[in-house]
Formats: C-alpha cells, structure tokens, sequence
C-alpha cells in the first residue's frame, strides 16, 4: 500500500499574478446560479446545489466568506509553502511536507482520478477562486490562485497528520541547519490532543434510537460547521477542516461518524547504511528583501525518505501515502447510509490516523480502530527503528477488517473512544482481548484517566437520552486526581510535627484531603489540584517516560518522592498567591475563555474580556477538555484548544441534533457571529441543529446565492 513518489524540483505551485479569464467568470456564474447558501441564526452555512461538485463549490465559498485566511494557511501548510507568508523560520517545516508532497506528482494524480472525483475538485477549486474574484478586497499571503490538484495535498482532516510526526529538528540537523528556529517544543504537554466518541445502541435509550456523541478535541477554530447538500444524495452536517470539501467529523440523515486521534503504530522509522538516492528541492521563503530560495539534496531508501541520522545510520520514514483513495474515502463516507456501506468505503485502507465511532439509523453502533496498518514481521519492535536493509521488514500488506481490533455492535450497548486503547472500547467482556492482536495495532501501555472517566459514566447505565448523554460527556469528575492525590496526602501524614511544612501546608492539603476530584468554576481545589499537577508532572516527567507510564500512573502508584509531592504543592501555593494574591483562588477566576481577535496564533489579555470555563485539561480525566495556559503577559490562564464542535446525535425514522462551536462561526471580529456561542461553549450548553430545511424557517437569517 506504499507508493514511492517521484519528487520534482518546481516552485510553481500556483500561478502567480494569475488573471481571470471570461470562461472562468462564466463559468462560475453558472455554478453559482446553482448553489443556494442559506445562513442559520447563528451563521452557519447551509448550502444547497444541484450536484455535489455544486454544493463542493458553495461550502468552499461559505468557508471563505468566514475565514479564508484560516483556508489558505491550511494550504500553506498542506503544500510546503508557509515560509514564503512567515519567512525561513518555518522553512524546514516546509522541508519535511514537500518530501511527501511534490505539485507534478499531484497534478499527474488528479489527471488519473475518477472523473467524479475530478468534477468535485474542481468545484473545490472554482469556489475558491470565485470568492477571490467576488471579493477583491481580500488579499490572500500567497496563494492568489487555487487549482484543483491541490485538495490531494490535504486528504484527512486530523489537526496533526502522518507527516508532523516527523521531528524537524532532526530534519533540520540532517539536512544543514541544527539551529532551526521552529518546531519540536520540548515543554510537558498537559492537554494531549485528541477527542471523545461515544455511541449508544438503541436498546439502551429511552426512545429506541441509537445515540451518538461528537467531541473532537482540536485547536480552537480548526473547523468550520455547515451543511451540505445535493440533489444527488448529498446531506451531511457537521465539521469540515478549513478548506477540505468533505465533512470530517459529523452525520448524514441515516449514520454518523466521529473521528478520535489513534494510537496504533503505522508509521515506522527503517535504518540504512547508504542515504539512497538523491533529490534536489528547491523552497522559497520571505525574506525583508523579498523572495529567496534555497536547494536541499534530500536523500530516499525504499522505504520512504530520509529524515534524521541514529549514529551512523540513515532513518528513512514510511507512513500511508495514497492520496486518490484517501480523498475518496473521506469524502465518501458522508454519503454512506448505513454502517455496512460505511465498512465498504473502509476497503480503501487510508485513514491511518484515526479510529471511528459509528452509528446509524438501523440501530447499529461501532468502534473501528485505524483501518490503515501494514502488516509487519511480529519479531521486530516496531516502536523502534528496525533494520531496513533487512528483508524481513518488508511490509506484506495491510491488516484486513478483522485483523483490525474493532467492536461491532457489542452486548454492552455501547462503545467508545478517547485516545485511548481499544481494549475497554466497549467495556469489560464485550471489548477486544490485546492477545488476540499483533502488539503494533495499539503502542499504548496503559488505560488513560478519560478512559477511566468515560467507563465510569457509560459502565451499567440505560435509559439515555439527548441531554442525558450530554451531561455524560460533562461530567465534573478528574480521575487523575483522585489516583494522584491519595499519595500527596499520606506524604503529608507522615511529616513530623515539627516540620515547617506541616504548618504551611496545612491548609491546602485539608482543602485537598476535602476535595470530591470535581471541576468547577467556584473550585478552589481545582486551582489547587491543577497548579500542583502540572508542577509534580515536570518533576517526575523523566522518570515517568523512562517507566513508559503516565504521570497519572507514576505517581498513583507511590513512585513519586514525599519529597517531590510535597515541593510541588509548595510550589503551587506560592504561584497561586503570586499570580492572583491568594492560594484560594477559585478555578473560574483563573481559566478562561477569551477570543480577540482572529490571529492563527492566538494572543491574549487580562484586560479584554473573557468567561469562566468550569472543565480542565485532558490528561487529569477531563472528558469536556479545556487547554489552557498563561501567557508572558497575562496571569490568568487561557484556553486554544480542547472541546472545539461538539455535538449529539440521535437517529430514528428522522435525525435530530445539538450542537456547539468554540466562540462562533464566524472569524471575523466584526460579525455577530464571532463569539456568540462563547457562554453555550463554557457551559455545555448546546443549541439546536437545524438539519433539515424545513427546521430554517423563522431561522434563516440570510439566503443567496455566492
């Protein structure tokens, strides 16, 4: 399922000072006249076309009507060519996208797609290009220009795809420049990525209905939420990645599908003694001066091309490269109707990044681990480099349907996902045994705190409804403190009565010892717990990744120091005190949700505006997740990533829905629709979805045509 691409050295991804012929205008007069887009109450594009290129062609609009610089930043990235918006600090970003993705190569595939595959990118592309014609006063970084060939550099929706799994500092060390200037943080990542599915069969709800919960743990603002729609079978609602043509994470009338970040090991590293064969690719980046460009001779073995050196031997990377049937796989799972047409489109074996959450309105619900993992020698470790000029680790295929740990309508009723491993996907004796598998389908070691907070809400419960499942995924319970903090208390126990930190902790640790591991914004343990966490997390961080166990594990388990424990609690006493004038600062007044402005990176102020956001990060047990941090201006803490759209789904003789987005729909400051569903976010408040279009009436705020 490996292809080896054949890169070329061209810089003309689009073209530059490109004018607009009358064909063009022509035709996409006529497309538009075909597209109807329809703006709900909270501006949420609804769009309407007679084909499904025609409705390919209107979302594309829409997004750019919201947020056109978050789609061409996508593209910028997608195509290796963010350095010539941001300058050579990101140039060897670009380096490590453009070994995979090269324009000719692309191009060659587009011309070999199937013709329906062509007409939607072209509809991708003519949209794009539609809006910038429309709307002159948008002057896009770079990319003045969109052509078809370029949705196959962007296929799967993942906010962290295959390739950014590739350090690029040992790229950039590799290739001439061991003083790169991004990438690769080393700091302790306390809110993990990721997202939360859960699905619940029919006979466990209260209306007979299967039930579905989407909860994508993404960087704010990541996807847009819309409606597509064609006379030719298409209706799907939910979230699309910015510039993508497809609905990424979302539901049809009939089935629904929720994506959840992996942890299957399909992306391997091959050690070589020779480089392999030369390349030569040439980037361009800004500069003060204008444009340069600088030549890289990039090096590629069988197995993939060359990104980083392990002593003496060359590491070449192999990870899933089918852009053709990726495309198609992604896009067509929005019209699958049912889990049996949606397990057909998973033949194509290229969504390699995540798992899936599934249910339909046949009552069926299913867990599907990632569909894309090669079949692989068991007697090699394959978390490590292996031996590439070894035979044996040839790839021999990829694992079929039932090779793959999945759970296909369970006697528990329901199943889920949170990052985490798939043996409790479905809880005790209904979920898949890790002895029946080999040890590559899963890398985790262990269960992860959101895993042991989805079985508790989901574990012996019946009756489910809408708000009920809801609440479930809000629930206020941190696992990870109730593991961790038990061992805090019995170091402080066992202090002499002497010590000076019996007297100076006494406090906190009564607050602590009287705490029920709950969130809330008038917690004063949560600020407590959540100072301490982060704080005994960097003290025990490298021995924790050399027992390859969580942080949560190492220290529920009594490895952690008394000493370490109760440092970090000094520790977090008197940053609490600094930062806010007292330790009893409730968690409300600390973490918040602030949006200013529409910067990709975003900045932050503790005089601007901003609310309270109850829930916390993912890694203390979280399942409603909140990423926050402060900031070198700033004192209170503020949140980019976590709970972005979130929705609840059940399907019957029709689809009923709710849903939120992180801030609004819209990217512009201006619009009423830019932070309107700021509150709805912070409380888990969720709004109706108006599905069909019936449900727009007397909730249509416009309707036009592009």
């Amino acid at each position: 399922m490996r292809s080896t691409l054949l890169l070329a050295s061209s810089l003309l991804f689009a073209i530059p000072g490109y004018a607009q012929t009358s064909t063009d205008i022509a035709r996409w007069n006529r497309r538009a006249q075909n597209v109807t887009i329809i703006r709900d109450d909270w501006g949420i594009a609804h769009v309407y076309g007679k084909t499904d290129a025609d409705a390919v062609f209107g979302m594309e609009y829409a997004q750019s009507e919201d947020d056109f610089n978050r789609i061409e930043t996508n593209y910028l990235n997608s195509l290796g060519r963010l350095a010539e918006a941001e300058g050579a600090g990101v140039l060897f970003q670009d380096l490590r996208q453009r070994l995979f993705i090269d324009p000719d190569s692309l191009k060659a595939e587009y011309r070999r797609s199937p013709p329906w595959l062509k007409q939607l990118m072209d509809g991708f592309a003519d949209g794009l290009n539609y809006f910038l014609y429309k709307h002159p006063e948008v002057k896009p970084r770079v990319i003045t220009h969109f052509e078809p060939w370029m949705a196959l550099s962007f296929t799967e929706g993942s906010i962290g795809g295959d390739i950014e799994t590739i350090s690029v500092r040992g790229l950039a060390a590799l290739y001439g420049d061991s003083a790169r200037t991004s990438g690769d943080g080393d700091e302790l990542d306390f809110d993990p990525s990721g997202s939360n599915g859960i699905a619940i069969a029919p006979r466990l709800t209260a209306g007979g209905h299967a039930l579905l919960w989407i909860n994508p743990h993404t960087s704010f603002y990541f996807r847009s939420e819309l409606q597509m729609v064609s006379d030719e079978g298409l209706d799907a609602y939910g979230a699309a990645t910015w510039g993508q043509f497809f609905i990424y994470q979302g539901f049809n009338a009939h089935a629904g599908w929720m994506h959840t970040s992996s942890g299957v090991d399909n992306i391997d590293e091959f050690l070589t003694a020779q480089p392999g064969h030369a390349r030569r690719l040439t980037l361009a980046y800004k500069t003060d001066a204008g444009v340069s460009r600088r030549t890289f001779t990039v090096h590629y073995t069988s197995h993939g091309p060359v990104v980083r050196k392990e002593g003496d031997k060359f590491v070449s990377v192999s990870l899933m490269q089918d852009h053709i049937n990726a495309l198609i796989q992604s896009y067509s799972r929005t019209k699958a109707r049912d889990m049996a047409a949606f397990t057909k489109i998973m033949d194509l074996h290229t969504n390699s990044s995540n798992n899936t959450v599934f249910a339909d309105a046949s009552g069926n619900i299913a867990y599907f681990h990632s569909n894309y993992i090669p079949r692989r020698d068991t007697s090699f470790n394959w978390t490590e480099p292996v031996d590439g000029d070894n035979p044996a680790t040839t790839y021999r295929g990829v694992l079929s349907f039932a090779e793959t740990p999945n759970v296909v309508n369970p006697p528990s009723g329901w199943v889920y996902n949170s990052n985490n491993w798939p043996w409790s996907a479905a809880g005790a004796g209904a979920s898949p045994r890790r002895a029946n598998f080999p040890r590559y389908v899963e890398r985790s070691t262990e269960e992860t705190a959101r895993g042991f907070h989805a079985l508790r809400v989901l574990t012996d419960k019946s009756g489910w409804t809408m708000q009920s499942l809801t609440a479930a995924a809000f629930d206020s319970y941190l696992p990870a403190f109730e593991r961790m903090i038990p061992p805090l208390l019995a170091a402080y126990d066992q202090l002499p009565a002497t010590d000076s930190l019996k007297t100076r902790l006494a406090e906190p640790i009564a607050a602590l010892r009287g705490w029920n591991y709950r969130w809330g914004t008038e917690s004063v343990p949560t600020s407590l717990a959540v100072f301490w966490g982060e704080r005994i997390g960097r003290r025990i961080a490298p021995a924790a990744r050399a027992a390859s166990i969580s942080q949560m594990q190492y220290v529920g388990t009594g490895r952690a120091q008394p000493a370490d424990l109760l440092g970090a609690l000094g520790d977090a006493v008197d940053a609490l005190t600094r930062d806010f004038g007292a330790w009893k600062t409730p968690w409300g007044d600390i973490n918040r949700f602030q949006r200013l402005d529409d910067s990709i990176v975003g900045h932050f102020d503790d005089a601007g505006p901003s609310i309270p956001v109850p829930f916390t990060a993912s890694s203390w047990g979280s399942l409603a997740a909140f990423g926050a941090r402060p900031y070198p201006n700033t004192k209170k803490w503020y949140g980019t990533s976590g709970n972005s759209f979130v929705a609840v789904v059940e399907f019957g003789d029709s689809v009923r829905a709710q849903a939120v987005t992180a801030g609004g729909e819209s990217g512009d400051p201006r619009s009423a629709h830019f932070n309107d569903e700021a509150e709805r976010y912070a409380t888990g408040r969720l709004r109706d979805v108006y599905f069909y279009r019936a449900q727009l009436a007397g909730h249509t705020a416009r309707e036009y045509h592009p």
